[in-house]
């Protein structure tokens, strides 16, 4: 019969078959000799029991059909799309079953895909030279790629580790750059040598929750091949000063001769030395400032009083001191640490920072001896952060970019270490960490 009505048909029909079975009973009572009171509530039950038998009967395809929707459904919410369900006769219960099919058929395609895409971007994550750390908001570690383990735990597996037992394990330049949440460049050395590390660190939410992505990349080849690109540019620089000093001096010196031979020509011989010495001081100081760089002599470390450090600085460029002073004597080379807290302040100066808020504070521990010099300036950008330490790196029109390279080059010989960072509401922070026990560095 379901091939040929529809589930209402089957009802209609079922239903008004019994109500004509239900009339006939009463009269084929009263003619059995059963009464007529009798023989209608005999009529009226069985009539109603047949109601909910053909009823029932009817139905059994639809509750089939419904029990079948109801397990896929729970097997959607599992995410297993695999089952599909056989279409029963009826014409409009086979419309509700192929959809069910398509839509599932639909969420087996979508889910290949994704994990297409999903198994693509963790290669690409994990052979990716940066190394990238997830972390949730209870500190546990949910997702790092290869270079990750390999720098922060020997290239075993970090994913479900504390971010704070991780930590013991990795540089401590690293470690310490991770925990206070800095961001920027830093040197750390290791068994292979001396590396430069960019660090970087984002929140963003994923499922309602709070999660912090930690990128790391090795900058040592990039800074190195631009130091070679920036000693090209150096001697072409010093090429073009040579030039521009040399060619004028020597037509000059020509001219001088040709002089000498006339009378009364002194005033204008005595002009021609004057700007061929004038020429002479122009490359005395241009050298100058390379051979200052080049020629850095290790430091002489002594104790040194944190009070009068101040007080030579003070007179030659304004800031403000944050906090107190040391009550223990610091310990390194007094003339070139004066020297790099004159650059760098000098330098915030020029970045455009108010004097009042260039700031220095002086701190130490039982590690080594920390100073801080914040600004208001400008700030630098990602890719100048990354190249600001390089010798002759300089965004200044006529500037030679030996002052932050020079500073490096201080404290690297003190055994110690800078890092740049980017203030929060702009500005720059640097800070100078030097060591108690400070072991020259010999320069290559």
């Amino acid at each position: 019969m379901s091939k040929y009505f529809s589930l209402e048909g089957r009802i209609l029909a079922c239903t008004g078959l019994a109500l004509a079975v239900g009339t006939t009973l009463p009269w084929l009572g009263i003619y059995l000799g059963l009464g007529p009171r009798l023989s209608w509530i005999a009529g009226l039950l069985l009539g109603v029991i047949l109601i909910i038998v053909l009823i029932r009967l009817a139905l059994s395809p639809l509750t089939t059909t419904l029990k079948s929707l109801q397990n896929g459904l729970l097997n959607f919410r599992d995410g297993d799309f695999s089952i599909s369900l056989v279409p029963p006769r009826d014409v409009e219960l086979q419309q509700i079953t192929n959809l069910y099919n398509e839509i599932g058929e639909h969420l087996r395609r979508e889910r290949a895909h994704i994990y297409q895409r999903e198994l693509l971007l963790d290669t690409v994550i994990q052979s990716s030279p940066q190394a990238l750390i997830l972390v949730d908001q209870s500190e546990h570690i949910i997702y790092s790629n290869s270079s990750a383990k390999k720098l922060l735990n020997e290239g075993r597996p970090i994913q479900g580790l504390l971010l704070q037992k991780l930590l013991p394990n990795s540089p401590k330049e690293i470690a310490s750059a991770i925990e206070h949440w800095e961001d920027g460049l830093f040197n750390y050395s290791d068994s292979n040598g001396t590396h430069s590390m960019h660090i970087g660190n984002s929140t963003f939410v994923l499922n309602a929750h709070k999660h912090r992505l930690i990128v790391l990349r090795e900058m040592t080849k990039e800074l190195t091949r631009a130091e070679v690109e920036v000693w090209k540019k150096v001697i072409r620089l010093i090429s073009h000063e040579l030039n521009n000093s040399l060619a004028p001096i020597s037509s000059l010196a020509h001219s001088g001769k040709m002089l000498i031979a006339k009378p009364d020509k002194s005033a204008a011989l005595e002009k021609v030395f004057d700007i061929i010495a004038e020429r002479c001081k122009h490359l005395t100081e241009f050298t100058q400032g390379y051979a200052s760089f080049a020629k850095l002599p290790p430091p002489s470390c002594r104790e040194v009083n944190w009070r009068e450090l101040i007080e030579r600085i003070a007179p030659l460029q304004e800031f403000s001191l944050k906090g107190g002073l040391p009550e223990h004597p610091g310990y390194f080379d007094p003339i070139q640490i004066e020297q790099a807290l004159l650059n760098l302040i000098k330098n915030s100066r020029e970045a455009g920072s108010n004097s009042l808020d260039i700031e220095l504070a002086i701190s130490t521990d039982g590690l080594g001896q920390k100073l801080v010099i914040t600004d208001r300036g400008c700030g630098m950008s990602e890719k100048i952060l990354q190249q600001a330490l390089l010798p002759f790196f300089s965004t200044k029109e006529q500037g030679v970019g030996l002052g932050l390279a020079l500073c490096r080059e201080i404290i690297d010989a003190h055994g110690g270490r800078i890092q740049l960072l980017n203030r929060n509401g702009g500005g720059l922070q640097i800070t100078l960490w030097l060591p108690w026990a400070a072991e020259p560095t010999p320069k290559g």
